[in-house]
């Protein structure tokens, strides 16, 4: 299977190298071709996990029950009884180290009401990330026909892991895990093995192959490389190991990275709203050369000024960030705004008469937060036109984040015209009001 024609030794393979600075396809064969994720799944249900953990909807130690369902799944597995719990961190532990499918089960029945609920959010989720040709059915890859992908599908996923959640995105090098007296180690083998290896997963059914997505960061260089349908474990490694050394030192040593959008939140169909409708597979098939694209807009922000006024606007409505699934988790506490807290990024008029604003992510650097709002303004247009971006500071987990918001909005659908307009763009956003 090594070198750039292993077609021939195995039909099932599909393998790709993306440069995660520039996103330039280094290699590529069959990479948009549909192959059975397996367990890579897990990388999704854990995408939806970190996502869910940064919007303050659970937290580590959020117990997550098991139901007969998620008991049953076959091994891997922890083998936990139905009406036992896990918290989310051991459930991450069970996801990354001993690819555990009733662990799955149980936190995709926990965020999603029902794992067919939590599938649909999955590829909701990958279309919005941009991976066109997967389609989720199941939360931990077990076989299911109609669950598919691509290779160049989970190298946007492994990008898209790295770039959104970097305080998260440490689980995927975990080495072992232990869970009472069972201690797991990480089906990953070139962790600790191949310089630069950090992540991310393995997978394997029959019909897939032994897959793995690997994350490699060395230097002043980074690729994300997919290696599907290997014949065996270690031949799969050989490979991966084999494109690494050969497509590394051509990753340059230069780029801006963010390079997948954050993407929309799904529409959750728990507690009475509506799944998103997902249309057909469309046909996608990239040149050598495509680019992971996503669009920069370099606006310098202007001198902070009205902060009083804009601190005096928020607090007298209280803001609240809605949860999509109010019958699954707890409301967010509502925030008193301070001129410490309050951080507005540009001159205009601060007052927010109607009480509408959005919210597009919450960062761990203010830096970072007024970044994602300067590219947000350039590709938001004329639906962002007259409001204000504003950094928010709070803290969670004793850490300190900041939410990047627009405010000033003439009314509800001002505020969600603009979200879906943000959205299209591949923006995660959502309107909010007292």
């Amino acid at each position: 299977m090594l070198g750039s024609a292993p077609a021939a030794a195995n039909s099932k393979y599909a393998g790709i190298v993306v440069d995660a600075k520039t996103g330039k396809t280094l290699y590529a064969h069959d990479a948009d071709e549909l192959r059975y994720p397996a367990s890579l799944t897990k990388m999704m249900t854990l995408y939806l996990t970190f996502e869910a953990l940064e919007r303050g909807k659970i937290n580590l130690n959020t117990r997550v029950k098991f139901s007969a369902n998620a008991a049953k799944e076959p091994p891997t597995k922890l083998g936990i009884g139905a009406g036992k719990t896990i918290t989310i961190e051991q459930g991450i532990y069970a996801l990354v180290t001993k690819s555990a499918n009733d662990a799955s089960t149980a936190m995709a029945e926990h965020l999603g009401g029902s794992e067919s609920k939590f599938a649909a959010m999955m590829t909701a989720k990958a279309r919005a990330l941009g991976m066109s040709r997967t389609t989720f059915r199941n939360a931990h890859g077990l076989p299911n026909s109609a669950q598919v992908t691509t290779a160049r599908d989970m190298a946007t996923l492994g990008i898209a892991l790295r770039e959104h959640f970097p305080r998260q995105y440490k689980y995927f090098s975990t080495r072992s895990f232990t869970f009472g007296k069972s201690r797991f180690g990480n089906h990953n083998r070139l962790l600790g093995a191949v310089r630069g290896v950090d992540g991310i997963k393995t997978g394997y059914t029959r019909a897939s192959g032994f897959n793995l997505v690997s994350s490699v960061v060395d230097r002043d260089r980074s690729i994300v490389a997919v290696v599907m349908g290997g014949r065996t474990g270690a031949s799969r490694n050989e490979q991966m190991k084999d494109l690494i050394s050969r497509y590394l030192l051509k990753a340059s040593t230069r780029g801006r990275g963010n390079l997948v959008a954050r993407g929309a939140p799904a529409n959750v169909a728990v507690a009475g709203l509506e799944l998103p409708k997902i249309g057909p597979i469309p046909s996608n098939r990239h040149q050598g050369s495509q680019r992971l694209a996503l669009a920069y807009a370099t606006p310098t922000p202007e001198p902070v000024v009205g902060r009083a006024a804009l601190v005096n606007s928020l607090n007298a409505q209280k803001i609240a960030i809605p949860t999509p699934a109010p019958a699954l988790v707890p409301p967010m506490p509502v925030e008193t705004a301070s001129v410490d807290t309050v951080d507005p990024v540009t001159t205009a008029s601060t007052s927010a008469t109607t009480g509408w604003m959005i919210q597009i992510g919450a960062m761990p650097d203010r830096n970072a937060a007024i970044e994602l709002l300067t590219r947000a303004q350039g590709d938001g247009g004329s639906a962002l036109s007259g409001t204000e971006p504003f950094t928010m500071a709070y803290a969670k987990n004793k850490e300190q984040l900041y939410r990047a918001r627009f405010g000033g909005f003439d009314g509800q659908a001002a505020a969600t015209n603009a979200c879906n307009s943000l959205k299209k763009k591949g923006y995660a956003c959502w309107a909010t009001a007292n």
